[in-house]
C-alpha cells in the first residue's frame, strides 16, 4: 500500500514547481534530441524489396502511397504464429488513433511483419486494427534491417539487434524504421529504433507515469509482460468493444 508524505497545499505547491523545473528541463532535452534525429545522415535504399499486400506485390516506394514519410512497424509475427506479440500488440492499439492525424500529415504508416498475409490478415481483422499490414515474407527485408534472424545466426550468437551483438533467442523482433521517399521515387532509410526506444508511442504508459503507482509492473518479467494482454483478452466490455463485437 502506498503512503507517500502527506503535507500542506503550500509544501505541495513547492515540490511541485521544483519537479516542474525538471520537467521544463526534460521538454527542452526532447527538442534537441528530436531535432538531433532529423539531422541525421541517411542511406539510399538500393534494393528492391516486393511486399505482399492486399493489392498485390508491392515495392517498397509504392507503399508511401503517395507520401513523402512512411514509418514501419517491424511488427513480430513469423509464419505460423496464430497471435501476434503481445507487447507489438499493444505498440499497435496506440498507433491506431494516430492514422488520420498522420496520413493527412504527409506520413504514411504501416506493419510489417515474416508471416503470409494471409495469417496477418486474420490476426488483423481479430484486432480490429486499420493500420496495413504487409507481408516481407518473400523477401530480405526484415533481416536487412535486423529484426528477423536465421536459426544458424541465433545458433552462433551472432545476432545483432539494437546496434549491438546480442544473445535472442527469437527468430523476430520489434521496431521501428522511419523512410523518406523524394521526387525522383528514391528511398532513403533515416531512422531506426529497437527496443524501449519506441516506448514513447505507447501512451499508455505515458498516462501511468503521471500516476501514484506508475508502470506498477513488479514482476516476473518487470516489463508490460507483467500486466499488458492483447485486448480482446481483457474480457470487460471496452475490450469486446475495442474489438469489435
Amino acid at each position: 500500500m502506498l503512503q507517500n508524505a502527506v503535507v500542506s497545499r503550500e509544501d505541495w505547491l513547492e515540490a511541485r514547481k521544483a519537479l516542474l523545473a525538471k520537467e521544463k528541463e526534460l521538454t527542452r532535452q526532447r527538442d534537441e534530441l528530436s531535432a538531433a534525429r532529423r539531422e541525421l545522415p541517411w542511406v539510399k535504399v538500393e534494393k528492391t524489396y516486393v511486399f505482399e499486400t492486399l493489392e498485390g506485390p508491392k515495392s517498397l516506394g509504392e507503399l508511401f502511397e503517395g507520401r513523402s514519410q512512411m514509418i514501419v512497424h517491424h511488427f513480430m509475427f513469423g509464419p505460423g504464429w496464430t497471435e501476434g506479440c503481445i507487447g507489438c500488440s499493444f505498440a499497435a492499439d496506440h498507433a491506431e488513433g494516430a492514422l488520420v492525424h498522420l496520413e493527412n500529415h504527409d506520413v504514411s504508416y504501416l506493419r510489417v511483419s515474416r508471416a503470409p498475409l494471409d495469417e496477418l490478415e486474420a490476426y488483423r481483422r481479430r484486432m480490429g486494427w486499420r493500420a496495413r499490414w504487409v507481408s516481407s515474407h518473400d523477401s530480405d527485408f526484415n533481416y536487412d534491417f535486423h529484426v528477423s534472424f536465421t536459426p544458424e545466426q541465433i545458433a552462433k550468437g551472432e545476432v545483432v539487434y539494437n546496434y549491438a551483438q546480442s544473445g535472442i533467442q527469437s527468430e523476430d523482433l520489434g521496431g521501428l524504421s522511419v523512410f523518406y521517399r523524394n521526387d525522383e521515387g528514391e528511398v532513403f532509410h533515416t531512422y531506426s529504433t529497437f527496443g524501449r526506444g519506441d516506448e514513447m508511442l505507447d501512451t499508455s504508459y505515458m498516462f501511468l507515469d503521471l500516476t501514484p503507482k506508475g508502470r506498477n509492473e513488479t514482476g516476473p518479467h518487470y516489463n508490460l509482460m507483467d500486466w499488458v494482454k492483447r485486448h480482446d483478452d481483457y474480457g470487460t466490455p471496452a475490450a469486446r468493444a475495442a474489438a469489435g463485437e
